[in-house]
């Protein structure tokens, strides 16, 4: 502007170095005439309440998390859902191709389905795969009290969260698994790996404990499978769905050893990946 076009208000600038004009971007003068700034808005979604909810020590309020399987050349990986009693610890796991609300609608009625003891309290984070019409019509459906985490807390889904890591991210891993598996996957968590889970995998079960100095610890002397959990409790058949009985429970878990169950759900598991064909040669 100053040498081409003669404009003497570029004069005093065109010997500036461009590093330099860094160094002035960043003083009081420029920032109050160049920057913006405008309140977030907070986005309010009238679908389930903000709180923790309070099973009271009863069976029956489940939390619910997504893991994805990752993303490969822009194609999504497959989901999987994960819930777990809050209580006891029974926990159900699925797979879907996609979190929209025509996948997940079906499979979230199927997951709940196969839990023994009626679900009265379904808790998730603020994900809109779970904060939508769809999911919140199934629930009231259902007459299941839906609630959703709160803002900076962030253990209010720590069990589900943990468990994700424990039990999903330790046997599926973290490589990406096309959607095309999705169907296979959650037919070998049906068939196989929720019973293997509920009925033969001890769960660390926490004892707060209080210090001389008032702080409180949790302590993990008591492993017990969510099977056995639930038959701990006070008046356990009467959380149990109809048509279900403790006894056709005993005969599920009776069915084979743990270390029986254990065998055969790897076994069912390593034919699921050699199905995947980018584990072939």
């Amino acid at each position: 502007m100053a040498d081409l076009f003669s404009d003497v208000r570029f004069k005093h600038l065109k010997d500036i170095s461009v590093s330099h004009l860094y160094n002035l971007r960043g003083t009081r003068q420029y920032e109050s005439h160049a920057l913006t700034f405008t309140k977030t808005k907070s986005v309010n979604a009238a679908i389930a309440e903000r709180r923790k909810p309070d099973p009271k020590g009863k069976p029956g309020y489940v939390r619910v998390d997504t893991v994805h399987q990752g993303d490969r050349d822009k194609e999504k990986g497959v989901y999987h859902i994960n819930i777990v009693d809050e209580v006891i610890q029974w926990e159900i796991v699925g797979c879907v191709e996609g979190i929209s609300e025509a996948f997940l609608a079906p499979l979230l009625c199927d997951l709940l389905e196969q839990f023994p003891f009626v679900i009265r309290g379904f808790h998730s984070d603020n994900g809109g795969e779970y904060i939508n019409k769809v999911v919140a019509r199934l629930l009231n459906k259902l007459l299941i009290d839906q609630t959703k985490s709160r803002s900076r807390h962030t253990n209010d889904n720590a069990l589900v969260e943990g468990k994700n890591g424990s039990i999903v991210r330790k046997h599926m891993g973290y490589m990406h698994i096309p959607r095309g598996y999705a169907g296979a996957i959650n037919r070998f968590y049906k068939e196989h790996f929720n019973v293997y889970l509920n009925f033969h995998r001890p769960c660390g079960f926490a004892e707060e404990r209080i210090s001389e100095k008032g702080k409180v610890k949790k302590v993990y002397n008591h492993y017990l499978t969510p099977f056995e959990a639930l038959k701990s409790h006070l008046n356990a058949s009467n959380f149990l769905k109809e048509g279900v009985s403790m006894e056709k429970l005993e005969e599920i878990a009776n069915a084979m050893s743990d270390n029986e169950c254990a065998a055969e759900m790897q076994k069912a598991k390593d034919e699921l990946f050699k199905s995947f064909s980018f584990f072939k040669k």
